[in-house]
């Protein structure tokens, strides 16, 4: 026994080490199996995750009641919503966002409203007409726009009150009006306008057309009409910036459509749209 129990030992331990080898390259493989199920989980997460992001989607008619301000910049980005979302079409209806809010608040079928002030907005939101807050998506400023050549060689809002000047005007009660109203009262003038328009396009026609000698609008428009106009820059402006607030209606007739398209006009592509025709980020 004394002669065998040496080999007995040594072929224990040698037996031993396979065993304890051959688990451990079995628990490495085991390990390994688990990495890669891992790493795989982990590739596909982002793309699951992606699938799944709730990115709203739009189909059917978007019927968006927007400040008239707003027409040239979001006629082009509801085509590109459209692109964007087969099977959605986006209607307009532009005009003064008083008068906007007031057909919302009597009940007109709309799914959007952008207005060019809080004020405006608030009658909505006041009448539970809102879905969610208001979002403040761009912010604007004031002008005075003249026709080619400045031929009344106007400079700034004193300019403005000079006998024989004729000045075209917001009406008080639109946003471009209150504005207005704001700069003048900056500036320290009393301004007498020979009329006032229910929206800015209005009061930038005027001067299209030569009734007026100057008319007090929002840079953007000056920037979009100005084949046709030239705008004069004043500091009294600083006083009156414009916010625009963006919602959902809470009767909107077709509520994912409203959601994604208030969602895509506070997207980096539409803020680039908006920033180029001259509206400043909220």
């Amino acid at each position: 026994m004394s002669t065998r129990t040496p080999t007995t030992r040594r072929l224990a331990v040698a037996a031993a080490a396979v065993l304890a080898l051959t688990l451990g390259v079995t628990a490495c493989g085991s390990d390994g199996g688990k990495s890669s199920g891992s790493t795989a989980s982990s590739a596909t997460s982002p793309d699951a995750s992606a699938a799944g992001s709730g990115v709203p989607k739009a189909s059917g008619t978007v019927t968006v009641f927007a400040a008239a301000s707003l027409k040239e910049t979001f006629t082009e980005l509801g085509k590109k919503f459209e692109a964007a979302n087969p099977g959605a079409k986006v209607t307009f209806n532009f005009g003064g966002s008083s008068s906007l809010a007031t057909s919302i608040n009597s009940g007109a079928p709309a799914d959007v409203f952008a207005a060019a002030s809080p004020a405006t907005m608030k009658t909505v939101t006041d009448a539970g007409g809102a879905s969610g807050q208001p979002a403040t998506f761009v912010k604007n400023t004031l002008a005075i726009a003249v026709p080619k050549g400045n031929p009344k060689h106007i400079a700034g809002l004193k300019d403005l009150t000079a006998s024989g000047v004729k000045v075209a005007l917001c009406a008080k009660e639109v946003p471009c009006g209150a504005a207005a109203q704001t700069a003048l009262k900056a500036a320290g003038l009393d301004l007498t306008p020979v009329t006032l328009e229910q929206d800015v396009k209005g009061a930038l026609t005027k001067v299209e057309l030569g009734e007026v000698d100057a008319s007090l609008v929002y840079r953007t428009d000056v920037q979009a009409d100005a084949a046709k106009i030239e705008g004069v820059d004043f500091p009294e402006a600083a006083k009156a910036v414009n916010d625009y607030p963006i919602a959902a209606l809470a009767k909107a007739p077709n509520k994912d459509g409203a959601a994604a398209f208030v969602a895509y006009i506070q997207s980096p592509e539409a803020k680039q749209v908006l920033t180029a025709a001259g509206f400043q980020a909220p």
